[in-house]
Parts: C-alpha cells; sequence; structure tokens
C-alpha cells in the first residue's frame, strides 16, 4: 500500500517524469549529396502549445544542445517572416559553425515550413517541414527534412557519421521541447 503512494508523491513533485516524448519513427537517408530525416513524435502536449514551440526560433537554443544562437527575424521585403539558427558540432575529430538564415510559412496549428536562403546559409539546400495533428491527447508531429551542405564534408566517414548524429541527438530534445510546450500551455490556462 505504501509503495503505490510513494510513485504518487514522486509524480506530483516531478510532474514531467510522467511524461517523455514518443519517437514513433526515425528514417535517415543519404543520396548524392542530399541528406533526409524523416521522422514522426508524439508529444504529450496540445497541438497548439507544441505549434507555437516549434515555430518560435527564439526558443530552438533551449531544447537542442547543438544550437548555440537563434531567433526570429522580422518580414521581409515581401511580407514573409524569417528566421536565423547556428549550430556548432562535431563529427569526429572535425567541428565546425554553420549557420541558416531563410523564411518560415505557417498554417496556423497544422503545417510550417522554413526554406533556408542558400546565399545567406551554409547549405545549398535547407528545407524542413512540420505537420501537427492531435491525436490521443497530445500532438504527433511529422517532420521531413532536405539537408544539402555547401561546405566540404569528410568522403567515407562523414555521410555515415552525419547520418547517425541525425538520428541519434534528438532524444533529449524532444523531451526538452514537451516540457516547454507543457509549461506554456500550463501558464496559458
Amino acid at each position: 500500500m505504501k509503495r503505490p503512494a510513494i510513485g504518487l508523491l514522486v509524480l506530483a513533485i516531478l510532474p514531467g517524469a510522467a511524461y517523455c516524448a514518443d519517437l514513433r519513427e526515425i528514417r535517415v537517408d543519404y543520396d548524392g549529396d542530399v541528406y533526409s530525416v524523416d521522422s514522426s513524435v508524439w508529444f504529450a502536449a496540445s497541438q497548439q502549445a507544441v505549434f507555437e514551440v516549434f515555430s518560435d526560433w527564439d526558443l530552438s537554443e533551449q531544447f537542442s544542445s547543438a544550437i548555440v544562437e537563434s531567433r526570429n527575424l522580422g518580414p521581409d521585403a515581401n511580407g514573409r517572416y524569417g528566421y536565423y539558427v547556428r549550430n556548432r558540432g562535431c563529427i569526429l575529430f572535425f567541428c565546425r559553425s554553420v549557420e541558416r538564415t531563410g523564411t518560415v510559412e505557417r498554417q496556423p496549428l497544422t503545417r510550417l515550413r522554413a526554406v533556408a536562403d542558400p546565399d545567406k546559409s551554409d547549405f545549398a539546400l535547407s528545407d524542413e517541414r512540420w505537420t501537427f495533428e492531435a491525436e490521443d491527447g497530445g500532438t504527433l508531429v511529422h517532420y521531413r527534412l532536405r539537408l544539402k551542405p555547401d561546405f566540404w564534408v569528410p568522403p567515407v566517414i562523414g555521410p555515415w557519421a552525419i547520418k547517425h548524429k541525425l538520428r541519434d541527438d534528438g532524444g533529449e530534445a524532444l523531451d526538452r521541447i514537451e516540457a516547454i510546450a507543457r509549461a506554456r500551455a500550463a501558464a496559458n490556462g
């Protein structure tokens, strides 16, 4: 009888411990010079809260250890809002900072697309797409990334290492995204 009471006490003290993002699927491919990521993640947070976290580049540094600087950019001459992200990472002994600056398309609560401007980025191609669906009291996010570096990648080990880094480094970030979304939803009411 005391064990369930202790478990409930722990859950009451650490509300985030009862939940963690559920990475349902991830596929990372490399074809030619283009890396592709396709994934599906379920978050125990409302669709609105999850959408808000993903669409606010100012928050990116809080959930991704690879992002060292990020921010929302105001509208360009065509009225499109933008983003800036600087990542820092190492693959084996090869370390690099890379930047992406681009525009964001939003369909509130259901779709985001971020496309980097190759003239202002270290990528010839960077096209990210998210779709958001309410599911089982939470939110299912489908993510698709197409990325072509505009810098030298070590030929034999580079593609293998980048694929593994893209696939393996996301778990903690997903849990942080969920925690931020849940905290925002609680604060809003």
